[in-house]
C-alpha cells in the first residue's frame, strides 16, 4: 500500500457510540441510514459527494472569493479551470450535480423522450422519469455479475445501444446519449476509451448528441490509464482532454473529482444548448456568473479541478479503495469485483442469502454494520431503484448492493481496517439477521426518507 501524498493539518474529533445507543439510535431513525444525525455515526461512508477534505490551497484561494453578484472575477477562474481542463467553451455552474441535471433535461429531455445509458444513478433517473421520460440501461451485462473480474465494467453495450437509438431516434424521442464515468450503479465502474470512442461514432451515425455525467471522470480517466492499452504512458490530464473531446457536454457534481463541499456546472459545446441552460439556470440557481455558489465555492472549484488530476493523489485514491476491497475478499465478505474508484460494494444477496428481495438485504446490511461498528453506509439496491413510475410495482435491480464510500482525503487506513474488522463480525452472525419491511415511502427518491421496521420470525 502506497502511503498518503499529503500530511494532516487538522483534524475532526470522532466519537464511537455503545452499541445499546446505536441500537437506540437506528430504530429512532426508522432504520434509515440518512436519518441518523452525523454525530451519531463514527466513520462516514453514507457518500463521497462533498464529504472530503479540502486542501490548504483550496482554503487559501476561499480566502480570495469575489462575491459580487455578476462577473465575479471567481467565476472567471472557475470558468478558465473548467477549460483547461475538460476544453468546453461554454459553462454554468450550479449549486451541486442533480441541479445541473435539473436545468439540463429543462432543455432536452420531453416527455416520452427516451435517454439511453449505462445504468443512471438515482437523481438523474428521478429527473428523467419526473419529465415523464424515460433511462434506458444499456450497460454490458458482464457488470451485474460481482464476481467476475472485468477492467470496464461501465461500459455501454454498443449493440443494445444502436438497437434504441434506431428504434427510436427517427420518432425523435432520443435528446442525448448519456455516459456516466465512472459507473456508480454498478460498483464504481469505469468505461473504456474504445468504449466511450464507438459510443460517440453511434451518436455521430444518428446524429444524437453524447453527454457524460463526469461526477468521477478523473477516477475513470486514471483507470484507462492502468488498464487500457496503448494509455500507459499517457498524463491523465491528457486522457481527461481526450475523452471529453468525444461530448458534446457535461453534468458535473464538484463534490466529487473537484473535490470540494458543495458546487457543479453544466459544460457544452453548443451556444444555443448554453443559452437556453442559462435562462434555466437564472431561474433555478442564480445568475449565470455564480449559479447558487458564492465567489469562494467558485475559487474551490477551480484549484479542486486541477488538483482533482493530479497524478500522485489518484494513484493513491484508487490504490486505498483497493486495498480496502483485498481486505474483505481476504475475510471472505463478497464484493462487486474488481474494487471501483470511490467506493467498495457488498454483495447483499450473497452475504445475506436468506432474506427475500421484498425484506430488502442491501438497507438491512446497512442497519446491521452500524449497529455493529458505527459505520454508516448506503443501499443501492431495491429501495434506491423505487417503483416503476407506470406499474407502481417495486423494481429489483440484478444486483443488491451496499456502497461504502470512501470519502476523499479524509480517512486513513486503520479506519477502512476499522470497517473491515466491523463487517467480519457481521458475518458471523449472517444467519440470525432479520428482513425489513417498509412502513412509510415518499412517491420519489424514496430512499431518502422511507421508515422501516423489523420483520421478526412467526
Amino acid at each position: 500500500m502506497i502511503p498518503e501524498p499529503y500530511r494532516i493539518k487538522m483534524v475532526e474529533p470522532i466519537h464511537l457510540l455503545p452499541r445499546s445507543e446505536r441500537e437506540q439510535k437506528i430504530r429512532d431513525a426508522g432504520y434509515n441510514l440518512f436519518s441518523l444525525k452525523s454525530e451519531d455515526v463514527f466513520i462516514d461512508m453514507l457518500s463521497d459527494s462533498g464529504t472530503g477534505a479540502m486542501s490548504n490551497a483550496q482554503w487559501a484561494a476561499m480566502m480570495m472569493g469575489d462575491e459580487a453578484y455578476a462577473g465575479a472575477r471567481s467565476f472567471y477562474n472557475f470558468q478558465s479551470a473548467v477549460q483547461e481542463i475538460m476544453g468546453f467553451p461554454y459553462v454554468l455552474p450550479t449549486h451541486q450535480g442533480r441541479a445541473a441535471e435539473n436545468v439540463l433535461h429543462s432543455v432536452l429531455v420531453k416527455a416520452n423522450d427516451i435517454i439511453p445509458g449505462n445504468s443512471h444513478f438515482d437523481t438523474t433517473k428521478a429527473h428523467i422519469e419526473y419529465r415523464h421520460a424515460t433511462a434506458l440501461d444499456c450497460t454490458i451485462e458482464e457488470a451485474f455479475d460481482p464476481n467476475l473480474i472485468h477492467p470496464f465494467k461501465g461500459n455501454i453495450n454498443l449493440d443494445k445501444l444502436e438497437k434504441v437509438l434506431r428504434e427510436y431516434v427517427p420518432q425523435k424521442r432520443v435528446p442525448f446519449v448519456l455516459l456516466t464515468v465512472t459507473c456508480n450503479s454498478t460498483g464504481g465502474q469505469p468505461v473504456s476509451m474504445e468504449n466511450a470512442k464507438a459510443v460517440k461514432a453511434l451518436c455521430d451515425k444518428y446524429e444524437v448528441l453524447l453527454f457524460v455525467d463526469a461526477a468521477r471522470y478523473a477516477e475513470n480517466c486514471k483507470f484507462i490509464q492502468q488498464r487500457e492499452k496503448g494509455y500507459e504512458n499517457k498524463p491523465v490530464k491528457a486522457i481527461v482532454k481526450e475523452l471529453f473531446a468525444l461530448a458534446d457536454g457535461c453534468t458535473m457534481s464538484s463534490k466529487k473529482d473537484a473535490l470540494v463541499n458543495m458546487g457543479g456546472f453544466i459544460a457544452c459545446r453548443d451556444k444555443e444548448i448554453y443559452r437556453r441552460c442559462s435562462e434555466f439556470g437564472i431561474l433555478f440557481e442564480g445568475f449565470v456568473t455564480y449559479g447558487g455558489l458564492s465567489g469562494r465555492d467558485l475559487e474551490a472549484i477551480a484549484v479542486g479541478l486541477r488538483e482533482g488530476v493530479d497524478e500522485s493523489y489518484l494513484e493513491f485514491r484508487l490504490a486505498q479503495t483497493k486495498y480496502f476491497g483485498d481486505q474483505l475478499i481476504d475475510a471472505g465478505i463478497p464484493i462487486v469485483k474488481p474494487a471501483g474508484g470511490h467506493a467498495i460494494y457488498i454483495d447483499a444477496l450473497n452475504l445475506l442469502p436468506h432474506i427475500p428481495r421484498d425484506e430488502y438485504p442491501a438497507q438491512v446490511l446497512g442497519v446491521e454494520l452500524y449497529i455493529e461498528a458505527g459505520v454508516r453506509g448506503v443501499e443501492i439496491g431495491t429501495v434506491l431503484a423505487d417503483r416503476d413510475p407506470v406499474t407502481r410495482l417495486n423494481r429489483y435491480p440484478k444486483m443488491e448492493l451496499l456502497r461504502l464510500c470512501i470519502p476523499r482525503r479524509a480517512y486513513t487506513n486503520s479506519h477502512l481496517e476499522f470497517v473491515a474488522d466491523g463487517l467480519k463480525k457481521l458475518k458471523q452472525r449472517a444467519s440470525s439477521i432479520m428482513g425489513l419491511q417498509m412502513t412509510y415511502e415518499p412517491p420519489i427518491l424514496r430512499h431518502f426518507t422511507a421508515k422501516f421496521e423489523k420483520v421478526h420470525a412467526a
